[in-house]
């Protein structure tokens, strides 16, 4: 088998909460269907914020607190994510009482679903849940909830958040990664050799695809 022939992998760094996440991921999904790239993907954990308490935090109170956004900008900033979200499919349902969550026991879940080869379903759902559904992620029966409405046994989800059993293996993997340089995310690696930051675009994420296939030829 050739080089060419193999699948491209594609590691995305990223947190439930990051929403060019998700804008990110969808950009590049259209753009692998477009050029029809065989591919791999791994999702790898980053919290965008470690410390934030188990009962979260207000969205608009964090982002002034962390950026430093006013009640202006922040409109401006939700208005932007909302349009391009639209346009790959996803929808934003900002409130004044959204909030952001402490994402831990989020990633330690989806290192269980990826032993049952369900991560990436999760990952959406998760997606879905934060930023269409306002459903509150620091809650461990929320978690639990939508495990469980994917097709994930609850009783086991649940037990993984109880016993913290892949607490270790997440904070591996996270210093691991930030060791490799990343410190923001999306952080979209190719082949494990190619990193590339935030969300490029569709366009952008094609022409990606495009070089690394020249590259691999």
């Amino acid at each position: 088998m050739s080089t060419s022939d193999q699948p491209l992998r594609i590691d995305i760094v990223s947190d439930i909460v990051c929403p060019w996440c998700v804008i990110g991921y969808r950009q590049l999904a259209e753009a692998l269907k477009a050029t029809g790239t065989a591919h791999e993907i791994f999702w790898q954990p980053f919290e965008l914020n470690p410390d934030m308490p188990a009962t979260g935090q207000n969205m608009r109170e964090h982002l002034s607190e962390k950026y430093g956004l006013s009640l202006q900008e922040s409109e401006a900033n939700r208005l932007r994510l909302s349009e391009a979200g639209a346009k790959v499919g996803f929808e934003f349902a900002f409130r004044d009482d959204s909030r952001m969550h402490n994402t831990f026991n989020a990633h330690q879940l989806l290192h269980w679903a990826d032993q049952q080869e369900r991560m990436h379903d999760l990952k959406q759902a998760l997606f879905s849940a934060h930023f269409s559904h306002n459903r509150n992620l620091s809650d461990k029966a929320v978690l639990v909830a939508i495990a469980a409405e994917i097709g994930l046994d609850s009783i086991e989800a649940r037990a993984v958040l109880e016993d913290q059993r892949f607490a270790e293996e997440v904070r591996n993997a996270e210093h691991i990664l930030q060791k490799r340089g990343v410190q923001g995310v999306p952080a979209i690696i190719f082949n494990q050799r190619h990193l590339v930051s935030g969300a490029q675009g569709v366009e952008n994420f094609t022409l990606i695809l495009q070089q690394l296939a020249v590259a691999q030829d």
